[in-house]
This record gives structure tokens, sequence and C-alpha cells, in this order.
């Protein structure tokens, strides 16, 4: 597949506020270019800016100063929430370490929850999302709510429910962090799906066997990039 720079951050710079009106910079000068297709995981150490940055590229967070191109268009400046959304929306599929699902719906109201905000109608939504489950094992399991799964199953309801609305960037921040050995590995042969499927794959982990499966890692200290192609020992 050819690749393209879908994204492309140009001196981030990201500060947090006390409420005595103190500054805390997280990430300072932070210069990354992602590929389309490519599966990036993201590293460092506690505090160093991870989810931050990862934040940042999901347009979660506003950035303090520099650009930020999604695709060419620069998205830094936007504040408007509702283009935000739009661009989370239709763009961006998120996946955290706890999962987020709705306590009190099944999976398959969690993972057909994204096609309402995007206008689905009831029974395209609900056709997808069955679709989706059935393809990351849980056809037998659409019914159950959260508490009735297991917690690899809980993760495989995120992972469907960021699949949605079909986006081009999967955003994951440490989604085997919660889970067993086993459970991790079925997770992160998903990831390894979706790489082949040509989705922009960027992984927060502190699991090396997670990071080493990714094309490259970028690692973080200090809320610096040191290395956009680090290479971890054997």
């Amino acid at each position: 597949m050819q690749q393209k720079v879908l994204l492309n951050l140009k001196n981030i710079h990201k500060s947090y506020y006390l409420s005595n009106g103190e500054e805390v910079p997280v990430l300072k000068g932070i210069d990354l270019e992602i590929k389309s297709h490519e599966f990036v995981a993201i590293m460092g150490e506690s505090g160093g800016g991870k989810s931050t940055l990862m934040n940042i590229i999901g347009c979660l967070h506003p950035l303090t100063s520099g650009e930020f191109f999604l695709e060419g268009e620069n998205i830094g400046n936007v504040r408007d929430d509702f283009t935000l959304s739009f661009i989370r929306n239709r763009k961006m599929g998120f996946i955290f370490q706890q999962f987020n699902l709705l306590s009190k719906s099944t999976a398959l109201r969690n993972v057909s929850l994204p096609g309402f905000y995007a206008g689905m109608s009831r029974s395209e939504r609900t056709k997808r999302a069955t679709d989706i489950l059935e393809s990351v094992g849980l056809g037998d399991r659409m019914f159950h709510k959260p508490t009735e799964l297991s917690g690899g199953q809980q993760q495989r309801v995120a992972i469907a429910r960021s699949l949605m609305n079909d986006p081009e960037i999967i955003l994951a921040d440490e989604p085997t962090g919660a889970l067993d050995s086993v459970s991790g590995k079925e997770i992160l042969d998903i990831f390894l799906e979706f790489k082949k499927r040509g989705k922009t794959v960027i992984m927060v982990t502190h699991d090396p066997k997670v990071a080493k499966c990714a094309d490259r890692i970028i690692f973080l200290r200090d809320g610096k990039i040191i290395d956009r192609n680090y290479k971890l020992s054997k």
C-alpha cells in the first residue's frame, strides 16, 4: 500500500496549569510524522508525556502551541467542540486500558453507540455492530452486559466499538495493560489484523513484547521525543 503522511506534528507544546496559576509543561517541542497504514508504538518513562501526546493526536486536549496537521489540514488551532467531535467520530477509534463501557448496556448497544452519533439508522448500526462483534469473536456474547464478560471480552467489545464508524486511525492507550498474558496476546493479534487491513494504529504501551510487534517505536522522555525509531534490546 502506498503510504502518505497522515499525521504531522510540528513543535507541539502542551502545558497544564495549577490552581495557583503555575505552569506545568508536559510536552516540550514534539516533532512527529506518522504515515498511513503504520503501526506505531509509543513508549517512555512514567510521566514522560505518552498519554498526553495520545490525547493531542486524538483531539481530546487542545495543544498549547505548535501545529497539528491531519491529512494535510492544520487542525491545531481548532477549538470548536462540534468540529473536534466530528473529526474524532469520523476519523478515529479509541481504545483504553479500562474499557470505558456503559455498564448497564449490552455489548451490542455499546458497540453501536458511535453509529448513533454518526447518524446511522437503527437497522444499519445494529447490523454493523453485529458484524463487527462477530469479527472479534463475540457473536455469542453480544447481548451480555460488561459485568457478564471477562476482561479480554470487554476489551474486544471496546475494540469493536472503535471500529463502528470505520476510522482510518486507531488510538490505543495501554490496551493490554489490564489483561492477563493470554488475553493480551489475543488482543494484540487483533491489532496486527488491523494493520493488515490498512488501518493506522498508534498505541501507548509499557510492554516490550507488545511494542516489538509495531513497525516502529517512538520513545519519549521528559516531554520530548528522544528516538523516533527506538530499538529494544533483545
